[in-house]
C-alpha cells in the first residue's frame, strides 16, 4: 500500500535534512510542497528530481484529490513544508487525516521544528511547554488568548512575525505581567540570535532595534506559591463536619526561593528580583529581598 510520509525539512541551515528524510524524497513518485520554489532549492542542492506540485492554504481542496490519486494508484507521496515540520501550524494536518480517513499509511520522518529547537535553547523550563502557533494579528484578539492561558504552568511558546512582535510583547506584558521570557531569531541561520529577559526587556530592546526575521516567541509559565492549607473542619448543630472556607493560605517558601535563584542565575540584582516577585505573587518586597540575602552561594 501506498505511503504518505510527513517530511521534516531544514529550517534554515540546508544541512539539517536527515539522511533518511533525502532518501524518501528521492524515492517517492510525487512531493507535495507549500511553496515549490522554497522546496527546489533543497532538492537542487541535493540533486533531487522528483515531481513537485504545490499543497498550501489557498489550493488545499483542489490538490488533495490529487495526492489521494497518486496514493490510489501505489504511488508514494511526500508533504513537506516551507521549513520545520509540517502539519505544524500550516494546512498539512489536514491532508493528514484526509489519507488516514481514505485507508493509507501516514509515516513521519521527524528532523527540525522551530517550536523544539528555540525552546531548547531559551533558558526556559522545558518540562512542559504550550504551544499557542500564530497569534492573532490584532490587539484585541491577542489579548483575549493571553487572558485564555494566563494560569498555565507550563512554558508559553508561539510563533510571531517581525513587524507585530513589539505589540505582541506589549499585549502578552498587560495581561501575563513581567515574566521571564526570550526571543530566538532566525533560528540556524546566519543571523541567529536569542535575546533573554522579561517581557519588558525584550520590549524594550525590539522597540529599540528594529526586528527583522522570523522569530520565536517564549514566555514563563504562570507559577503559584501560594498553596491552600489543609481545610479544617467545624461541627455543626447537627453533629455533621463541615469545611472552613476561611482557612488562610500559606505562603510556599521553598517556591520563592526557587524562583530567586532562577532569577540569580540570569543575571538579575536583588533588588529587581525581589519588586518582580513581590508584585508577582502580592508578597512584602522586604521579606522577599530578605530570602535573597540568605540564598545559598
Amino acid at each position: 500500500m501506498a505511503v504518505l510520509y510527513v517530511v521534516a525539512t531544514p529550517i534554515g541551515n540546508l544541512e539539517d535534512i536527515s539522511p533518511r528524510g533525502l532518501r524518501i524524497l528521492q524515492e517517492v513518485g510525487l512531493i507535495a510542497a507549500e511553496d515549490t520554489r522554497h522546496t527546489r532549492k533543497l532538492l537542487q542542492r541535493y540533486q533531487i528530481e522528483t515531481r513537485l506540485i504545490a499543497y498550501h492554504e489557498h489550493n488545499k481542496l483542489a490538490r488533495l484529490d490529487t495526492i489521494l490519486l497518486a496514493l490510489a494508484n501505489g504511488e508514494d507521496v511526500a508533504l513537506v513544508s516551507d521549513a520545520g515540520t509540517p502539519a505544524i501550524s500550516d494546512p498539512g494536518y489536514e491532508l493528514v487525516g484526509a489519507v488516514i480517513g481514505a485507508g493509507f499509511a501516514v509515516v513521519p520522518i521527524p528532523g527540525p521544528s522551530a517550536v523544539i529547537t528555540g525552546l531548547s535553547a531559551s533558558g526556559l523550563p522545558t518540562d512542559r511547554f504550550y504551544y499557542l502557533g500564530f497569534p492573532p494579528r490584532r490587539s484585541k484578539e491577542r489579548i483575549a488568548l493571553f487572558s485564555e492561558v494566563v494560569d498555565i504552568p507550563a512554558t508559553l511558546v508561539l510563533y510571531e512575525a517581525p513587524h507585530r512582535i513589539c505589540d505582541c510583547l506589549a499585549d502578552a506584558l498587560s495581561v501575563l505581567g513581567d515574566r521571564p521570557a526570550a526571543v530566538a531569531r532566525e533560528l540556524t541561520k546566519l543571523h541567529e540570535q536569542f535575546v533573554r529577559g522579561t517581557l519588558s526587556d525584550l520590549g524594550a530592546h525590539f522597540n529599540a532595534t528594529e526586528p527583522r526575521g522570523e522569530f520565536v516567541l517564549m514566555i514563563g509559565g504562570a507559577t503559584r506559591p501560594a498553596k491552600r492549607k489543609p481545610t479544617s473542619t467545624i461541627t455543626n448543630e447537627l453533629g455533621m463536619s463541615v469545611a472552613n472556607a476561611e482557612t488562610p493560605a500559606e505562603v510556599d517558601w521553598d517556591l520563592i526561593r526557587a524562583e530567586l535563584q532562577r532569577l540569580r542565575a540570569e543575571g538579575w540584582t536583588g533588588t529587581k528580583a525581589a519588586k518582580q516577585l513581590a508584585k508577582q505573587y502580592e508578597l512584602d518586597r522586604h521579606q522577599v529581598y530578605n530570602e535573597w540575602s540568605n540564598l545559598p552561594e
